[in-house]
């Protein structure tokens, strides 16, 4: 859908120059999605591996970051071969509603409750990122904690549109929940993509 060097926003890496690859083709349907015209992957031109990898390589990031849409929904082991053959850590943003496919040094598992993760997608997390759009989001996002390995980084976001209201439930709950972290969307202050 579209590629482009800038920070990473959330997570672990935030604040970390990174080049986004973010694939048309999404199923996942999430209300809050901030991206819903990277949904229909026939609107979107298709583009070599080659091609992306050789974008991400010139851009001088460290990270070329795999996200969507829903990445997962193809087989990405030739992409993230191209971007390792130029040096490129990859990482992947996914919900994980696919088995994980490539050679990955870095996954975030962002799961939704619109489409549960396939089992195996949670071995392969490295950070897990919940999004709280309601209070009830918080018992949820415990119980897919349970699914990763013990060394998984928890994070719980707020979504962008009900952020007043959810930072402060957060920050609560992790004053009580020091195994979680929390993840704001940092390049949607900065505004950059």
């Amino acid at each position: 859908m579209e590629d482009f060097l800038t920070l990473q926003g959330e997570g672990y890496y935030q604040g970390t120059s990174a080049y986004f690859l973010r694939l048309g083709g999404c199923d996942v349907g999430c209300v809050w999605c901030d991206v819903k015209e990277s949904w229909p992957a026939e609107k979107h031109p298709l583009v070599s591996t080659e091609i992306m990898a050789d974008r991400a390589a010139q851009s001088g990031a460290p990270i070329a970051v795999v996200t969507g849409g829903e990445p997962g929904m193809y087989n990405l082991s030739g992409l993230t071969a191209a971007l390792k053959q130029r040096g490129l850590r990859t990482h992947l943003e996914t919900s994980g509603a696919y088995p994980i496919t490539g050679e990955w040094d870095w996954v975030c598992l962002s799961p939704k409750k619109f489409k549960q993760p396939d089992a195996t997608s949670y071995g392969k997390a490295d950070e897990l990122k919940v999004v709280v759009y309601h209070p009830s989001d918080l018992a949820w996002a415990e119980k897919e904690a349970t699914h990763v390995r013990p060394a998984c980084r928890l994070y719980l976001q707020p979504e962008w549109s009900r952020e007043k209201e959810m930072v402060p439930l957060i920050i609560d709950y992790i004053k009580r929940n020091p195994k979680w972290r929390i993840s704001l969307q940092v390049h949607k202050y900065l505004n950059i993509p």
